[in-house]
């Protein structure tokens, strides 16, 4: 009988590649054995009702975080998306009202599904593009004095795919001037809060957050946490376990478990120094490779991100050339390509990658932009258009239809479309510059 999964992670792991991609770990570090893969046994306490070990963890990534409550997740972000929005409903029904989220565009799709499951409102601020889309507190003051009824909460995606971070300090401000939440996506940002200048969301002002530990720290892939603040309402705090159980799996990992307890040990022993100093190398590496005429984006310190166009080539092609040269990246795709690094590296490392792309012929720049996100007619709810009867269409014959399903994949998991949203040329166009070629319509 074939294996095919353990074949693939076998060739892969023992072929020597750069892996400048998730999980932070990079294939390095802690020795994980199935002999650790165990269940809730006697001992071991119980996930999402925790008493023993497992609270004892938590209470020391409180510590090392400076949240009021911290709950580890075994089902990465997605998890703590759900967990957060779930409580968000929670405290729209102690307050009386009907929950109504204003959401920036570049949502991840677990987002999505949470509004699909839990039946929220949602309105959307739109940005300068579909996977990137940071927020400015004056164009959030915009968005809520022009809105009829006062939001629950805001909530944003930052750092996003490309590693674009949003002013969350000032977000903040805004919205508690207001009386409003604010919640934050920091799937990709769960060091920020080690950064010589602390930028973790919670520090910022923050609400309630979501990180991803295996995304940026050396922590098996589904590692992640949901971070309350002492500022949030009681109820999250008070309910945050049982939220995370809603959705969770009752069988949690505990190779999950243990790397996120082992992450704790980690963060406590110098990654601060250790992270200072490569940031140093990481600027030096950007600045190299600007001068020989690439386009380097702004963004989070642990992430290059290059603007390919201009120098002549696709995102993805660039992802092609470099993994030829050994080196894998995060993600790619027409206009970008995106690498996450890690601490752990030696300098060759980087060295290595700017010598790959310096060596890259640059060519004719490509003049094609990338699409906006579409703004289309909302027909149907999420819910409402997740659960109808529908069926499986080409794009091309979709006009004018209403979207059931997004479909997207991940990286970067951000819906082109919104279920139950009318499918315009302008959508279509989007979803084949994307490379979708069928979507899920209502019937």
């Amino acid at each position: 009988m074939r294996t095919p999964i353990a074949d693939f992670i076998r060739e892969y792991s023992t072929r020597g590649a750069t892996r400048m991609h998730m999980p932070g770990h990079k294939g390095e570090g802690f020795p994980l054995s199935y002999s650790h893969d165990i269940t809730e046994i006697d001992g071991a306490d119980v996930l999402y009702s925790p008493k023993g070990i497992i609270r004892e963890s938590e209470r020391a990534a409180e510590g090392l975080f400076g949240t009021c409550r911290t709950v580890y997740s075994t089902e990465g972000s997605s998890l703590s998306v759900r967990a957060m929005l779930a409580l968000t409903v929670l405290y729209a029904g102690e307050v009386g009202e009907r929950p109504l989220i204003l959401a920036a565009r570049n949502a991840h799709k677990s987002f999505l599904s949470s509004a699909a499951l839990l039946d929220f409102d949602v309105e959307w601020i739109m940005g300068e593009s579909l996977i990137s889309s940071t927020v400015t507190p004056s164009a959030l003051e915009v968005c809520l004095d022009k809105m009829t009824k006062k939001p629950t909460a805001v909530y944003v995606t930052s750092p996003d795919y490309l590693g674009c971070v949003s002013d969350i300090s000032g977000l903040s401000r805004v919205c508690h001037e207001r009386g409003v939440l604010l919640l934050v996506d920091n799937a990709h940002g769960a060091y920020l809060k080690f950064l010589p200048s602390d930028l973790h969301p919670i520090t910022l002002g923050a609400d309630a957050c979501c990180d991803s530990a295996h995304k940026t720290l050396p922590c098996l892939t589904g590692g992640g946490y949901l971070h309350i603040s002492g500022c949030a309402p009681r109820v999250f705090s008070e309910r945050a376990d049982e939220m995370m159980a809603l959705f969770a799996s009752t069988s949690p990992s505990y190779l999950i478990l243990e790397s996120l307890d082992l992450t704790n040990l980690y963060l406590s022993g110098g990654f601060s120094d250790k992270l200072a100093a490569f940031l140093k190398v990481i600027d030096s590496t950007k600045a190299r490779l600007a001068a020989h005429g690439w386009s380097v984006m702004d963004t989070e310190p642990m992430k290059i991100t290059l603007a390919t166009k201009p120098y002549g080539y696709t995102g993805t092609e660039v992802g092609e050339y470099l993994f030829s040269r050994g080196i894998v990246s995060e993600f790619s795709d027409p206009d970008f390509l995106t690498l996450m690094l890690s601490a752990e590296f030696p300098r060759e490392v980087l060295d290595n990658l700017a010598d790959a792309l310096i060596s890259l012929k640059r060519r004719e720049a490509i003049t094609q932009g990338a699409p906006l996100a579409p703004t289309a007619p909302r027909i149907m709810s999420p819910r409402e258009a997740t659960f109808a009867q529908t069926e499986l269409l080409p794009v091309g014959k979709c006009e004018g239809r209403v979207l059931a399903a997004a479909s997207v994949s991940c990286p970067p998991a951000v819906p082109v479309l919104i279920s139950g949203e009318l499918i315009t040329a302008d959508a279509v166009r989007a979803l084949r510059y994307y490379g979708i070629e069928e979507v899920r319509v209502v019937k």
